[in-house]
C-alpha cells in the first residue's frame, strides 16, 4: 500500500522539502543544508579546491523535528485511518521498501557521478528525491515497529560497532572492508 499521490507521503504536506532557507527565502550560489538547532541557517559554497573533507560549516544537519518517533507515529495513525495494518505487515513492507529504493535509483539512473547537494539538479527533481527518500524512511521505520526493533537505539548500538570494526586510525581514506584489514 505505497503512498503515492501528491497529497502527501504519510506525513503532513507542509512538511515537504522546501527549497528556501530558516527564514523563507532563497540564496544565490549557496546550497541550503537545513536549520541548525540555534535557528540559523546552514549553508554550503560551492566547494573550490576539489576537496571532499567536510568542515563544520559546510556539514548537513536535519531539521529537529520530525523526529523518528514522530515519522513512526503519523504513519502509525496513517495506516490505522485506513486499516492497511492488515497490508502492512514486515513481509510486504521490505518488499514495499525495496521497491521505493528501486525508484530512488531510477533517479540517479544514467546521471554519472552526482556530485553532493544535487547543484545540477532542478528543484522538481530535487523534490521527487525528497518524495521517494521521503517513502524509503516511511516504509523503513514502520517495518523496524513492526520489528519492535527500537531503529534509534538500534542505530547507536550499530554505529559502536562500527567503530570497532572500522578505526579510524586504520582505516583513514580507505574504502576496503574490515575483513580485508590486518592488524
Amino acid at each position: 500500500m505505497a503512498m503515492k499521490s501528491d497529497a502527501g507521503h504519510g506525513l503532513d504536506r507542509d512538511m515537504a522539502m522546501q527549497p528556501t532557507n530558516c527564514n523563507g527565502t532563497t540564496t544565490p550560489n549557496k546550497s541550503y543544508t537545513g536549520c541548525h538547532a540555534n535557528g540559523e541557517a546552514g549553508f554550503q559554497t560551492p566547494k573550490q579546491n576539489g576537496t571532499n573533507r567536510r568542515t563544520p560549516s559546510s556539514t548537513f544537519t536535519f531539521t529537529a523535528e520530525p523526529t523518528i518517533e514522530d515519522v513512526r507515529r503519523m504513519q502509525s495513525e496513517f495506516t490505522d485511518e485506513r486499516d492497511w495494518n492488515k497490508f502492512h505487515q514486515p513481509r510486504n513492507l521490505l518488499l514495499a521498501m525495496v521497491g521505493e529504493v528501486g525508484e530512488v535509483s531510477e533517479l540517479f539512473q544514467w546521471r554519472g557521478e552526482v556530485a553532493e547537494g544535487l547543484p545540477d539538479w532542478t528543484d522538481s527533481e530535487r523534490e521527487h528525491l525528497a518524495h521517494e527518500l521521503s517513502d524509503v524512511l516511511i516504509y523503513l521505520v514502520e517495518l523496524a515497529e513492526k520489528c519492535h526493533i527500537d531503529l534509534p537505539q538500534a542505530v547507536l548500538r550499530k554505529m559502536a560497532l562500527n567503530r570497532l570494526k572500522y578505526p579510524a586510525s586504520k582505516v583513514h581514506g580507505s574504502a576496503k572492508k574490515y575483513t580485508e584489514y590486518s592488524d
